[in-house]
């Protein structure tokens, strides 16, 4: 009977050391996730005692990752990806060829095949979507423009993968591999034709999810609803996920990931989207980390002490050289310093498809067995350095700044939306508002600021927009807020009122603080979503401070009284 348990012991295992190892890490001031990835090491088959099933954890981590993109694409509307599609496309296009030529670079040095450098080159160039997210959602900054330009830029990592995944079994005769897929593909027509075949199904998957997904999908969510059974709303959310990213599997060839994160934005515009991240957070919680044990259960510590100059040098590349890539091309876009850097740490580890593409490589005898080892274990160093990288951010930043003319130089000088225009009329820089963040608080209210004529500055990161308020003769200025020069080149010195529409209480604080020194005399408005940081940004004596929650139970009230026929003290309404 015990092979009927093989589930229950992976789970009750996985699920048992990854807390203890994982408390551990936490004690030592460490990520958790290192605590996980060390779990999966422990069950593993290259380890002594238990060894759980491998195949099922992939499965169990399989899921993690749908829901946990499933879960992003209920934060990422379409807007959102093409709001970054001018970075997002290119960089990650661009980014791909050098992380690929530097792993092939390293593989030829080896005595590799061609073959067998280019999959490795390849393998090195993908970001893990898991890591990213999971990195992004810690910092709370998955929702900044940097989080939307990370996410978009891995969006097309994952297409470029799956178009890979598609064209390496015919190609892998060419390679020097077995070939495998449609007959005579070493000829061109059958390249060509299966390079069709793969956009034209791509297409169609994208087309079909933006035109029918986001007809029924919410539709779905509505009708389940109204039964009022949270046990069926539930049930549905995640049928949703899975079911749509098992189809777009089986009848697309895109990833599932892909798929979830497609089922999700769809979803996006329903009016139960909120519910819906809220019902799947738990088991996209629990089934992540069960694609970090499964991850650790894949890695064999022995090519640590066989190969370990090789896999320092593979280690090297995804977290330097990979980021260093990364970040000169965000900057070549002319984003900021802190977008450059929030990409390139994003983009500095290795997860789910470099693991499938090595699988892959093995299968078509282009990949020798030592490179899947030596991406397995760059992918645990570098997932387990992920928040140690991302954690230097803000010292490297600040350093930067300090210490480097060229930095500034490269974070302001050549770009001409972080500063206005010389001809802007300087009477409208003088007692102006300036408005912090362009989301959908801040769009409201600029645009009831120009319905009244008052003059305000908008501090926006996100470029696009920047340039569409300027074709809308709307002052604006591109740009993180907690530096201060953006808010210098906003006028702040000048304004008499500083409006703060993002909901970061901590940005918020720096914000102010900037803005005080710059200005002592300036009045703060700011929002928050959590009573507890309204309570610490009154105390801090910020000014104004906005609850959502009060301010939306403050507008029913008054709709309810005005109905009644009463205001707040009881009297008739006049």
């Amino acid at each position: 009977m015990h092979h009927n348990l093989a589930l229950i012991t992976t789970i009750a295992a996985a699920f048992g050391l990854a807390l203890v190892f994982g408390f551990i890490a936490a004690r030592l001031r460490m990520p958790p996730l290192v605590g996980y990835l060390l779990a999966g090491v422990m069950i593993g088959p290259a380890t002594p005692g238990f060894v759980a099933d491998v195949g099922l954890a992939g499965q169990l981590a399989e899921i993690g990752v749908m829901l946990l993109m499933f879960g992003v694409g209920l934060h990422f509307s379409l807007d959102d990806l093409l709001a970054v599609k001018r970075i997002a496309i290119p960089g990650a296009i661009v980014q791909i060829a050098v992380a690929t030529a530097m792993g092939m670079g390293l593989a030829l040095y080896w005595g590799w095949t061609p073959g067998a450098a280019l999959v490795f080159g390849l393998a090195l160039s993908v970001a893990s979507t898991v890591v990213l997210l999971r990195a992004l959602e810690a910092r709370g900054v998955l929702d900044s423009i940097n989080g939307r330009i990370a996410v978009g830029w891995l969006v097309v990592e994952d297409l470029v993968m799956v178009l890979v995944l598609v064209l390496l079994p015919p190609l892998a005769g060419l390679l020097g591999g077995q070939s495998a897929g449609l007959a005579g593909a070493a000829a061109p027509h059958g390249i060509w034709a299966t390079l069709g075949i793969t956009f034209a199904k791509i297409v169609a998957f994208i087309a079909l999810m933006l035109v029918v997904g986001t007809r029924l999908l919410p539709r779905l969510l509505w009708l389940v609803a109204r039964t009022g059974s949270r046990e069926l709303f539930t049930l549905c959310v995640i049928a949703a996920a899975l079911g749509v990213a098992y189809g777009s599997a089986e009848l697309f060839g895109v990833s599932f990931a892909l798929g979830a994160f497609f089922a999700g934005m769809t979803i996006r515009g329903s009016e139960f989207s909120h519910r819906a991240a809220e019902e799947s957070l738990p088991l996209r919680d629990a089934f992540a980390v069960l694609f970090f044990v499964s991850v650790g259960m894949l890695f064999d510590p022995q090519v640590l002490l066989d190969e370990p100059l090789r896999v320092l040098a593979v280690s090297v590349i995804i977290l330097f050289g990979k980021t260093v890539a990364a970040v000169a091309l965000v900057l070549a876009f002319r984003y900021p310093l802190n977008a450059a850097l929030t990409v390139g740490a994003s983009l500095a580890q290795i997860g789910e498809f470099s693991f499938i593409l090595a699988g892959l490589g093995m299968s078509l005898d282009l990949l020798p067995a030592e490179g899947n080892s030596l991406i397995l274990a760059g992918a645990i160093i570098s997932i387990a350095c992920n928040s140690l990288v991302f954690s230097a951010i803000n010292p490297l930043q600040n350093w930067l700044r300090a210490h480097s003319a060229l930095a500034r130089r490269l974070e302001h000088g050549n770009d001409p939306t972080a500063e206005l225009p010389m001809s802007t009329n300087q009477n409208l820089l003088a007692g102006q508002v300036v408005l912090v963040g362009y989301g959908r608080v801040g769009q409201r209210i600029s645009q009831q600021l120009n319905e009244q004529g008052i003059s305000h500055v908008v501090v926006e990161q996100n470029r696009e927009q920047v340039e569409r308020l300027r074709a809308n003769n709307q002052l604006a200025v591109s740009g993180d807020a907690t530096d201060p020069a953006v808010l210098i080149q906003a006028h702040i010195a000048h304004a008499a009122l500083l409006v703060i529409a993002a909901p970061d209480a901590f940005d918020a604080l720096k914000i102010l603080e900037i803005a005080r020194t710059l200005n002592p005399a300036i009045e703060a408005v700011l929002r928050t979503h959590s009573e507890e940081e309204a309570e610490l940004l009154q105390r801090e004596a910020a000014g104004m401070v906005f609850l959502g929650e009060n301010e939306l139970a403050r507008g029913m009230a008054q709709h309810i009284l005005a109905r009644m026929g009463r205001t707040d003290n009881g009297n008739a309404v006049h």
